[in-house]
């Protein structure tokens, strides 16, 4: 399964960097940021601060309502593709944040062929972060691959998924994975099968072990994520064409 889009704390704006968070960063996650020729890494231990996240997920941008279940429809490896995005009731602990689990699954030519699990949680400053994802790969039936990671394994630091208020040029990298994202606009217009939107967030997002490979995402305040197209790359497109709560 493709990682989800992630990042972590550095933000680039109009050819300078910004802090996204400095203080927060510092206090959860006891990081050391370095900066060096315009890039940003962190070292250190993941001490998380489990007493600044809630238990509930309502950034706009991101909601996370347990029940709510998004379904897509699209293209991948040039068979017809249905994604299916559910938020479940269950949470699961990790670094002693309490993390909401999202089941996301793929099905390409009517068959399985991917299914996963992620663990999302939001500060207290209205920010959604990633705390890791476990994720299958199926060929006729069977569990041919498996994958994924946790923060507080191996060095992993939790991946900051959406600001509680996008900035555009703000740009994230998560270091542990390799994935990055940048926020491009607030002001798009998208049309899918769901419904036709104005004002919608645009992220591109790009991974160096993919490097020919762009991806545009785009989310509705309310909603969510509505659109997931390669625009370079092979194509793989998801479109929303329903949503059940």
């Amino acid at each position: 399964m493709k990682t989800s889009r992630q990042g972590l704390f550095v933000a680039r704006r109009s050819g300078r960097l910004y802090w996204c968070g400095r203080s927060l960063f510092r206090v959860l996650l006891g990081v050391t940021l370095i900066v060096a020729d315009g890039t940003a890494s962190a070292l250190g231990n993941s001490l998380v601060d489990a007493t600044n996240f809630g238990a509930k997920i309502d950034n706009p941008w991101f909601p996370l309502t347990p029940g709510a279940t998004l379904t897509f429809e699209g293209t991948k490896d040039n068979k017809h593709a249905v994604r299916v995005f559910s938020v479940t009731s269950r949470t699961t602990v990790i670094e002693g944040v309490t993390c909401v689990v999202v089941e996301d699954s793929v099905s390409l030519g009517g068959s399985p062929a991917e299914r996963g699990l992620a663990y999302y949680a939001q500060d207290r400053q209205g920010s959604v972060w990633l705390f890791g994802e476990d994720s299958q790969e199926i060929e006729h039936g069977r569990v041919v691959k498996n994958e994924g990671w946790r923060a507080g394994t191996d060095g992993a630091l939790p991946s900051f998924f959406m600001e509680a208020a996008p900035t555009i040029g703000h740009s994230f990298a998560h270091e542990y994975t390799n994935n990055n994202f940048q926020v491009v606009s607030l002001s798009e217009s998208v049309k899918v099968p769901y419904g036709s939107f104005r004002d919608v967030l645009l992220t591109k997002e790009w991974s160096s072990e993919e490097p020919d490979v762009l991806t545009h995402k785009y989310y509705v305040r309310g909603l969510g994520e509505v659109r997931d197209v390669t625009v370079k790359g092979p194509l793989e497109e998801f479109d929303l064409v329903q949503v059940a709560r």
